[in-house]
């Protein structure tokens, strides 16, 4: 498939040894990565390269750590700290995160971590810095993704195999019916952020015909909901408690496709994401990277500090409550999960209680379509 390629970025990663592929082609952006791993290589790529998007740093590098040289680069080049810089650590401790919040250091992540995280959080953060009105994030200077319980672990491993038995043969006649009717894959791939903002590709079944990405900007007016375009050329919407891309008889959308839509059929594959650890059976909803981008505050970054799920307390309010509710009620919903498995003791009954909800809940949306 032929990639527009939006913009490039230039990554500076200090450390002893190269981490990252290079180059690397993430969403429309062509993204280098280059690894030094002394001050007087930095100048000298510097110089010719002129100043990176983004500064990924070890805290332990040859001969120095990552406080001394973020001090030395906000001295050298960057005064006013409008690069983003992220430090990487082997392992999380207060030590490290009091140090970091002293120096004035918002982001550490914990290796290993894949270029894709790093990519989607350095645009996040490059967003916030260039917002007069957007406060950096604060509160959650640590991202590591959510750890389950071996309760909620087993759980999901379990149910996600025994569900995917019963339903492979709905799965092989409606792969059969989408290569039919249309060409292309049987599944649809789609890059999604996680708990502690890691990146993953999201599972479908797919219900549109090839290239339907390029065409949502141009068919705005079939939204349910007040769309606009965002900085990435990308439509972003103000509902983010269910589709996108919610629209009335979108043309993108094949004859099977209205079909697997319509019963939720198309949602299946995530079952495989479940088995994989991508998501949980219950969570929260996994959310496209260019919504994620818009998350830059701490009202609304408390999601990532929980799982992602098939199913949540997102899923189990009705059609009809949900679009009378306010742009702000609808973000505090994605953040109400954290409250049951990221801040607080798991509880698996209150998962047992978001999926029995989670069947009616489905059922009434339905006929209310």
């Amino acid at each position: 498939m032929e990639t527009n390629i939006k913009e490039k970025l230039k990554i500076l990663h200090i450390g002893a040894d190269p981490e990252f592929l290079s180059p690397v082609i993430f969403e429309n952006y062509l993204v280098e990565i280059d690894t030094m791993d002394n001050v007087f290589s930095v100048s000298q790529w510097i110089t010719a390269k002129g100043l990176p998007d983004a500064i990924v740093c070890e805290r332990m590098i040859p001969g120095s750590n990552g406080f001394d040289f973020y001090e030395f680069w906000i001295d050298q080049f960057d005064s006013e700290k409008k690069t983003p810089f992220i430090l990487l650590d082997d392992e999380i401790n207060q030590e490290t995160v009091a140090r970091a919040r002293q120096k004035g250091i918002e982001v550490v992540f914990v290796k290993p971590i894949s270029s894709e995280t790093i990519i989607s959080k350095v645009l996040i953060m490059k967003q916030t810095i260039s917002s007069p009105n957007s406060e950096m994030v604060s509160g959650m200077i640590a991202f590591k993704p959510f750890k389950p319980s071996m309760l909620k672990r087993t759980f999901d491993i379990v149910s996600a195999s025994i569900a995917l038995l019963l339903v492979s043969p709905i799965l092989l006649v409606f792969s059969i019916a989408i290569r039919l009717e249309s060409r292309g894959k049987v599944l649809y791939f789609s890059k999604r952020v996680g708990s502690g903002f890691r990146v993953f590709e999201f599972y479908k079944l797919r219900s549109m015909y090839i290239n339907a990405d390029k065409r949502l900007k141009e068919l705005a007016h079939l939204t349910e909901f007040s769309e606009t375009a965002d900085n990435h050329g990308k439509l972003t919407t103000d509902y983010i408690g269910g589709n996108t891309s919610a629209m009335v008889g979108d043309p993108r959308i094949t004859r099977v496709g209205k079909i697997i839509r319509h019963l939720n059929i198309d949602e299946l594959p995530q079952l495989i994401n479940v088995l994989k650890g991508d998501i949980s059976m219950v969570g929260n909803r996994p959310l496209p990277i260019y919504e994620a981008e818009l998350l830059t505050t701490s009202d609304w970054t408390d999601r990532f500090d929980s799982p992602a799920g098939i199913t949540g307390p997102w899923k189990v309010v009705t059609r009809r409550k949900l679009l009378s509710m306010s742009h702000e009620g609808r973000n505090s919903l994605q953040n109400k999960y954290s409250e049951i498995a990221g801040r607080s003791h798991y509880s698996f009954w209150k998962d047992m209680w978001i999926i029995f909800r989670t069947i009616p809940a489905i059922f009434k949306k339905k006929i209310l379509k």
